[in-house]
């Protein structure tokens, strides 16, 4: 009945059905049939039978590694309804299986699916009844699919992040063979989770006559004065025809374009074209609204509607600008908006979950409000993914986030011959025509660090002991430099691409500062300090991160006994996949902070100290606009509980990097920092017009006395950073030790305050941080509390949480309280006033360092 009725709402145009209903599942080789979910994967059907523990709590990943080395079957029938099964053409689509997959139609193969990511349909009339249908997909194990193809070769290609170990492989990387997500496999931040499944929906098309087969509205020559509008159309059709191809404005109807089109027999490629006057262009987060257009597209074949497709998008230039410097050594990577540079201000993006079909539109809304609400206007869609659902990048279309979206290759080499060249480019092809109406989209990338991993990473030593490194470098060119560049070219011209990620212009072997992409990982792998960030600053930052464990609230939910409340514990290093992650907090943590007194206080000191680091960073590459002109730290969301280098975890709870994130990417940056013997502020401005200000440089005792002031007014220009102050610091500091006060600094325009900074001039592990007691006034409201927060000193890193509350949201955290000067938080939480009250914590970083802790220690 819901078949019937969805097709008939669309009369005589093309019609989808989702064919989700009635489906079992069975282990190939077992007897017993369980309901399944359709879009779902195999792991997540055995955790709704209850045979399988989640493998996102305790160490329950280790006895799920048995899924992925079995078949599975699922299965389901339908009925057509006469006013369907009468249609001239029905089409079956598969959008999306994962990954080894034969699709059988009342007992006829009609589909052998070899890709995860690539939309599978073929042509069924002939093959339905009107009753009784049975549809079957049987699922091959992708273990069994790809050892032998490992096991045929005498070396193997690097792939330095799947975790075959963890899977009973040994030594055996089997990932590289498949047209699958990377991090399935395991990475230094995720479970080795080899999931199968229908990850997609599965639907009935049905049409009679001619269909869109796709619809591309590309606007070109944009400007505040005009935009052309060209829009291009794939069409299938039965027979010869004459038809009309309309474009109009969904919302007013106000036509745009009608142009006569003539249609053969099988596929034609149509077009319209226009030119909008004084179109509302779309803005990157920050700089203006991201205005989207919807355009109406109709055709009609012998004066009747064949088919409509509504397609947004925005009037808006984006070019990546690449001009050498004067010198002929270097050269500008920056992304230039509707005539506009503009500093990219991002992370990177991973899935956000191990198992994809439970990524639900609220969690897609709330990854992109995240970025949104941080400041952020780039997000970089690593190639260790999946090319996301078309709502993501709907959402980030909305809200002004720019999208670098690499193509699906990371961290590995992979075998490319005749067939896996064909897959690959059926799976480019698709994906950029999906994605290319959205006008987020801002650059296609080829790979994450493979161009700089076999050059640097001893990997083509390897393969010329091997004697295979020019077989494996030939594959890898006609890959990425090659193919996937011609598919840009031919589907998307209007956008760039490039290679790899991190590259160098001048240095085609590597990444360097001069010119480019860099991804700097001197800081957490070489254990460098944090000042590093200081010292190398590249054209582009695209990575770049340090590691925080979750809060407690989410260590709770895959660590529920106290007993494994230690990061040593089976448990957390079973949450922690960095073979060194916990080390290296600890040197980090020794390095910049005193010790802390307990798990908890670990915690939550992790992430002070992650925060701390990422903030030198991310305000050294502002400060060096324009010669760098991007900053997208590593990463910006995780697939499931656990220590890493995210800015909000698993269940979307901000760590502290998060909320200094927010602060540090608004449109106005005061960077205080300290040269050898002068202390320095500049004022960073991504507005497209000047702004006239004050800014203030205060030293404070940590009990509040003003020791040394100055303003200074300032025009600081569009799009600029500028240094407003630069003094001794013998002058400032006055003669009181560095370590018992601090440079309070902040930028004001018409008395509003813009942005503001506190900087010590000591490491913070000299600094001698004041205990105090933080006063704090709860006021309840309708979803929630206001907290007001007063402390009689300086109080660093204030803390609030409730381990009950576990979907409580507040307006700030993890921020430096002032010495008399309140604070009001505000908390949205469905908890009791009382509950709430008796479970609130409230501290800053003298609670959580060991009782005495001084700053000579």
């Amino acid at each position: 009945m819901i078949l019937a009725a969805t097709f008939m709402a669309e009369a005589r145009q093309v019609a989808r059905a989702p064919l989700s209903d009635g489906w079992r599942f069975r282990q190939v080789r077992g007897v017993n049939w369980y309901p399944a979910a359709v879009p779902g994967v195999v792991h997540t059907d055995l955790m709704a039978n209850g045979l399988l523990e989640d493998p996102f709590v305790g160490m329950n990943e280790r006895a799920a590694q048995w899924v992925d080395k079995e078949d599975w079957e699922y299965v389901t029938s339908f009925d057509v309804p006469p006013a369907v099964y009468e249609r001239e053409n029905i089409r079956l689509v598969f959008e999306g299986v994962d990954t080894y997959a034969d699709v059988y139609l009342n007992s006829q193969k009609v589909v052998v699916a070899k890709n995860m990511f690539r939309t599978w349909q073929v042509e069924v009339k002939r093959l339905l009844k009107p009753e009784g249908n049975e549809l079957r997909v049987y699922l091959h194990s992708p273990v069994k699919i790809d050892l032998p193809k490992c096991l045929a070769l005498d070396f193997a290609y690097p792939a330095v992040n799947d975790q075959s170990e963890n899977g009973g492989l040994l030594n055996r990387k089997i990932s590289v063979f498949a047209r699958k997500a990377g991090y399935h496999y395991g990475w230094d931040w995720g479970p080795r989770l080899v999931t199968s499944g229908i990850w997609r929906p599965v639907v009935l098309e049905a049409w009679d006559g001619a269909r869109f087969e796709d619809v591309h509205v590309s606007p070109g020559g944009v400007t505040a004065a005009s935009a052309r509008v060209s829009v291009t159309a794939e069409v299938s059709s039965g027979r010869a025809a004459q038809g009309v191809l309309t474009v109009a404005d969904a919302e007013s109807g106000t036509v745009y374009a009608e142009e006569p089109v003539r249609l053969e027999a099988g596929t034609n490629t149509v077009s319209a074209g226009f030119t909008l006057k004084n179109p509302r262009l779309w803005w990157p987060n920050g700089l203006g609204e991201p205005h989207l257009y919807t355009f109406a597209v109709s055709l009609k074949v012998d004066g009747a509607v064949a088919d409509t497709r509504a397609v947004r998008s925005g009037m808006r230039d984006v070019r990546l600008v690449r001009e050498k410097d004067a010198d002929g050594k270097g050269a500008s990577f920056t992304f230039e908006v509707n005539g506009h540079p503009v500093f990219m201000k991002g992370a990177n993006y991973i899935p956000n979950d191990s198992f994809l079909t439970r990524v639900t539109a609220a969690r897609y809304r709330d990854v992109v409000a995240r970025a949104r609400d941080a400041n952020m206007n780039m997000l970089r869609v690593w190639g260790g993914g999946i090319y996301e659902d078309d709502l993501f990048y709907d959402l980030c279309d909305e809200s002004g986030i720019l999208i670098w979206q690499d193509f699906m290759f990371a961290c590995s080499l992979y075998p490319a011959d005749a067939l896996m060249m064909e897959n690959i480019r059926q799976e480019a092809v698709q994906n950029v025509k999906r994605l290319r109406n959205h006008p987020c989209i801002a650059l296609w990338c080829g790979n994450n660090e493979m161009n700089d991993a076999y050059h640097g990473w001893g990997w083509k030593k390897y393969l010329e002991g091997k004697g295979v490194a020019e077989m494996v470098k030939a594959e890898y060119d006609a890959v990425f430099l090659g193919l996937l560049p011609e598919v840009v070219r031919q589907y998307d011209p209007s956008r760039p691409y490039r290679s790899s990620s991190p590259i160098s212009d001048f240095n085609p072997e590597g990444s360097d500062t001069e010119s480019g992409d860099m991804h700097f990982w001197q800081v957490w792998h070489a254990e460098k300090p944090f000042t590093m960030y200081e010292e190398v600053i590249p054209r582009f930052m695209s990575e770049y991160g340090f590691q925080s464990f979750p809060e407690l609230a989410t260590v709770k939910r895959y660590a529920p006994d106290e007993k494994d409340w230690d990061i040593q514990s089976d448990v957390m290093l079973a949450h922690q996949r960095h073979p060194r992650g916990n080390q290296l907090i600890r040197i980090y943590m020794k390095q910049n902070y005193r010790e802390a007194k307990d798990f908890r206080s670990f915690l939550y000191m992790s992430q002070l100290l992650q925060a701390d680091g990422i903030r030198i960073a991310q305000e050294a590459h502002r400060r060096a606009m324009p010669r760098c002109m991007g900053t997208l730290y590593w990463q910006h969301n995780d697939c499931w509980p656990v220590a890493s280098w995210s800015s909000s975890d698993y269940y979307g709870r901000w760590k502290a990097q998060h909320y200094f994130t927010r602060k540090l990417y608004q449109e106005v940056l005061v960077s205080p920092y300290r040269t050898e013997d002068a202390l320095r502020v500049q004022v960073v401005s991504d507005r497209l017009t000047p702004i006239e200000g004050t800014l203030t440089v205060r030293l404070m005792t940590f009990g509040g006395a003003v020791v040394f002031e100055r303003r200074v007014a300032a025009t600081v220009p569009a799009n600029a950073s500028v240094a407003l102050f630069d003094e001794a610091v013998e002058t400032v500091v006055a003669g009181h030790a560095p370590n018992a006060v601090f440079v309070s600094a902040a930028f004001e325009e018409k008395g509003r305050v813009l942005n503001d900074s506190v900087y010590f001039l000591v490491p913070l592990k000299e600094v001698a941080l004041p205990r105090t007691v933080i006063e704090r006034t709860v006021t309840p409201f309708k979803g929630g509390f206001s907290v007001a927060l007063k402390s009689p000193v300086f109080a660093r890193g204030v803390y609030l949480s409730t381990d009950e509350g576990l979907d409580d949201v507040y307006s700030d955290n993890y921020f430096d309280l002032l010495p008399g000067r309140a604070v009001v938080v505000t908390v949205r939480s469905a908890m009791a006033a009382d509950e709430f009250n008796k479970a609130l914590r409230v501290v800053s970083m003298c609670d959580a360092v060991v009782e005495g802790a001084s700053a000579a220690e």
